[in-house]
């Protein structure tokens, strides 16, 4: 429930939450998962938990955790690293003062997450004397800042000064509703505009000034624009190693300005940091700007730069003789027959790189890859929290078999309530993305696809027969032009329906931003010494805290 509520709230870009409830103690520590998704990626979320006796009487209870030393730490102590707000209601009035402090905290562009309210068994029996006042409608209104005058014009004094400056569009720009106004920005400018993780589909995929997805699960072309930008307006990123390619992806005379509701994300990397809310800093940061246009060369650059990777997707995505398509290939048919409003999601695993690069988003905030985090098991949840966030548009999830072993029970509750959505499993045998990972870096294949398993009689799964154990729809296809019957077959249920197609374990959308994974710098495997190596050479690209 707790990763369907944030689902939910990206689906609402932060406008309305859900609450999720629990018991004191397996219930409670399930969410502290979501609860970190939540907090990384900067999403409102409402967890109240039970909690032991104040009292102590009965102690101790069912599900309760005893510190020997410290009696007064539970379970919920853990949601203290991964929560925004925390507290522990221990008298019923206390209630009046912390539900206000936790709402703000979920409305606070900067300061925005999940949090907690721990609701001990016996305070809960408690009968108080509310005031009438505290019940009353309260419409919440979220604040947005406005940049101070002196770190605005630092910005643009740099902004004027680029030849080839370079836009990255975050997250916050869809929570704050700029998506208008940056991407006029960059064209007014001649800006190109590249796209994190949390941004992608702020703009339409076949937008003038976007040149694609930067980073590591990015594009060719946003990546090469990088490597020569002078000045990089990031607005709205906290700029993860995804964004960044560990930091490599940049020119290191680079100049950095960063528009961020958090002063936090905005100062990182000495950058020209300008606290403010994104859609209001950009509004007068283009008054401000008037009369500037970059280089044409380089405006021109990038629409050279995002037309071949685009022809590039256009041959990663074209069916084949081959007896198992790709990933790419899959998300390139589900992307074509998807309707412009239809919202897409995946996280974790391959899904996240082949649907960044191989998505073409056609409307904007179509598209949540939860890789802030990235959650094995949100891609089912969430999805089930976007369909109730809203009905009226057909709610696609991709996932990975991996995942969905994980955790597909939300299937039967999306069945149960009437919340349909379009589940597409792609089949590789395991977790196909972590093999790659385990070989690159000098391992031998152990224990991630199936078939490398110690297993004496590994068997595939039937996840369509298990889907429809749930009251879900179902289909197994073998080929892309099954895919494509299947999906138009999918859209026409009113409920939940599974489409599983085995995809390739060994083809992917090729990449070219560098990655810095730790890699053991001694080793008797040849392979591992190579890769150490590698490592050295990734390290030797960055940029370090400049």
């Amino acid at each position: 429930m707790a990763l369907a509520a944030v689902g939910f709230a990206k689906a609402k870009r932060r406008r309305q939450i859900m609450v999720a409830a629990s018991s004191i103690g397996p219930g409670a520590t399930n969410m502290v998962t979501a609860a970190g998704l939540a907090h990384a990626n900067r999403l409102p979320i409402l967890i109240l938990s039970g909690d032991v006796f104040m009292n102590r009487r009965p102690d101790p209870v069912l599900q309760q955790v005893e510190h020997f030393n410290n009696p007064s730490i539970t379970v919920n102590d853990s949601f203290k690293a991964v929560t925004r707000y925390w507290d522990r209601i221990v008298h019923p009035e206390q209630i009046m003062a912390s539900l206000p402090q936790a709402v703000a905290a979920m409305l606070d562009p900067a300061d925005c997450g999940p949090a907690f309210i721990a609701l001990p068994q016996d305070i809960q029996e408690y009968a108080c004397d509310y005031p009438q006042a505290f019940f009353e409608k309260n419409v919440h209104e979220i604040p947005r800042a406005r940049p101070d005058s002196k770190r605005l014009a630092k910005a643009v004094e740099l902004l004027k000064s680029a030849k080839k400056p370079l836009i990255i569009s975050g997250g916050g720009v869809r929570y704050s509703g700029a998506e208008k106004e940056v991407a006029d920005f960059a064209l007014a400018h001649g800006i190109p505009l590249s796209e994190t993780v949390a941004g992608k589909s702020a703009v339409v995929h076949d937008h003038k000034a976007h040149v694609g997805p930067i980073g590591i699960i990015g594009s060719t072309s946003a990546n090469a624009m990088a490597a020569e930008a002078d000045v990089i307006l990031a607005i709205g990123t906290r700029l993860q190693d995804f964004t960044t390619g560990s930091w490599t992806v940049f020119n290191h005379a680079a100049k950095f300005i960063s528009i961020n509701a958090a002063r936090w994300d905005a100062t990182k990397h000495r950058a020209v940091g300008v606290v403010g809310d994104a859609k209001a800093t950009v509004e007068e940061l283009a008054a401000a700007m008037t009369g500037y246009k970059a280089h044409a060369a380089w405006t021109k650059k990038g629409a050279d730069e995002f037309a071949e990777w685009n022809n590039a997707l256009d041959g990663y995505q074209k069916p084949t003789n081959a007896p198992v398509p790709t990933y790419g290939q899959v998300v390139g048919v589900i992307n074509k027959k998807a309707g412009a409003r239809d919202y897409m999601i995946t996280a974790a695993g391959g899904l996240p790189g082949e649907t960044m690069k191989n998505w073409r988003a056609k409307s904007a905030h179509s598209f949540d890859c939860e890789f802030g985090f990235s959650c094995m098991g949100y891609e089912i949840a969430g999805g089930w929290g976007a369909a109730m966030a809203d009905p009226t548009r057909e709610t696609i999830v991709m996932v990975g078999d991996g995942s969905y072993m994980m955790m597909n029970s939300d299937i039967y509750s999306s069945v149960l309530y009437g919340h349909k959505m379009i589940v597409v499993v792609c089949d590789n045998g395991g977790y196909a993305v972590i093999n790659r990972l385990q070989n690159f870096k000098g391992g031998a294949s152990y224990n991630n696809l199936i078939k490398d398993t110690l297993s004496k009689n590994p068997f595939p799964v039937d996840y369509a027969a298990h889907a429809r154990s749930m009251g879900a729809e179902a289909r197994q296809v073998q080929s892309l032009a099954e895919l494509e019957q299947a999906f138009d077959w999918a859209k026409t249920n009113d409920k939940t329906t599974i489409i599983t197609i085995v995809s390739d374990a060994f083809v992917w959308t090729p990449g070219d931003a560098l990655w810095d994974v730790g890699v053991p710098q001694v080793s008797k495997r040849k392979e591992v010494a190579e890769a150490a190596k590698y490592q050295a050479d990734v390290r030797s690209k960055q940029r370090v805290g400049v």
